[in-house]
């Protein structure tokens, strides 16, 4: 109950990080300067709990190759979402975005040949369907946005994968630290080349959106310390839940019908994924 309790708290509180995006690229100001913030301030965050678990040793990441990869997809992720976001409300862009369930179940096949299952790649299917039913291709014009939102959800998903091969290599919160500083560096070469300086109140924004979303993971990482993950990750899917009732209230943005329905099937078929993933292990 306590894993349970700390994950819909994280789902709560990251749509938060939504609305600031939407905000900060409304007024016009460069998603890659958001994006570094996000970067910035959570490296900055995580940085006392790096130093507390290994010292001066986390600067120096043990797989310095794999954690600039995990960063680029990190944050690759991060800019195709926000750049999503200035397309899409924020519940049909998440919505499109956990397309990523389904990308982790076929790469951990592919690249860590995972044993899966008729019964899972059948889900898998499934939960495309509901992404298609999202998107409507051919019944609608496909818009900008969702096109990065499902790039950003196929990012995620690597990224994930790629966190599951590197586990044991160090400490959760040396990890997200390590990410983060690799992340903000690689962004800082770019700045000079579309800096827009922020207004205080855009300043704190980006600050906000950096601690709301270390604060998010960090309750993620304690909700897998207190349940397991077939459990816990089905949870996830209660953000859209909040991400409407945000988009709604500072947009005045509500998803269709069609996106509801998809969202369902997605839904259905990640619970069933985890569902069945916790079968096999037992």
């Amino acid at each position: 109950m306590v894993g349970v309790a700390l994950m819909l708290a994280a789902m709560a509180i990251l749509p938060v990080i939504d609305v600031f995006a939407k905000k900060l690229g409304q007024a016009g100001l460069p998603i890659l300067i958001v994006v570094w913030a996000r970067a910035l301030f959570g490296g900055l965050m995580t940085l006392p709990f790096a130093l507390r678990a290994e010292g001066a040793q986390a600067f120096r990441p043990a797989q310095p190759l794999r954690q600039l990869a995990r960063a680029v997809l990190l944050f690759g992720a991060t800019f195709l979402f926000f750049q999503a976001l200035k397309h899409l409300p924020i519940a049909d862009a998440l919505a499109i975005f956990f397309v990523n369930p389904l990308v982790i179940v076929i790469l951990s096949a592919l690249a860590l040949r995972e044993k899966v299952g008729p019964r899972r790649w059948a889900a898998v299917a499934v939960g495309f369907i509901g992404t298609l039913v999202i998107i409507r291709p051919g019944l609608v014009e496909v818009n900008p946005g969702t096109l990065y939102a499902l790039g950003a959800g196929v990012a995620l998903g690597s990224y994930f994968v790629m966190t599951r091969a590197m586990a044991g290599v160090a400490d959760a919160m040396v990890l997200n630290f390590q990410t983060s500083a690799i992340g903000a560096a690689l962004i800082t070469l770019a700045l000079p080349f579309l800096w827009i300086s922020p207004t205080l109140q855009q300043w704190a924004m980006l600050a906000a959106l950096g601690v709301i979303a270390t604060l998010g993971h960090v309750l993620i990482t304690k909700a897998y310390e207190h349940g397991e993950a077939s459990l816990l990750a089905p949870l996830a899917f209660t953000e859209i839940i909040m991400a409407t009732l945000l988009g709604w209230w500072f947009f005045g943005d509500l998803p269709d019908g069609w996106t509801v329905l998809g969202v369902t099937i997605l839904i259905a078929s990640a619970v069933y994924i985890s569902v069945r993933e916790r079968q096999v292990k037992a």
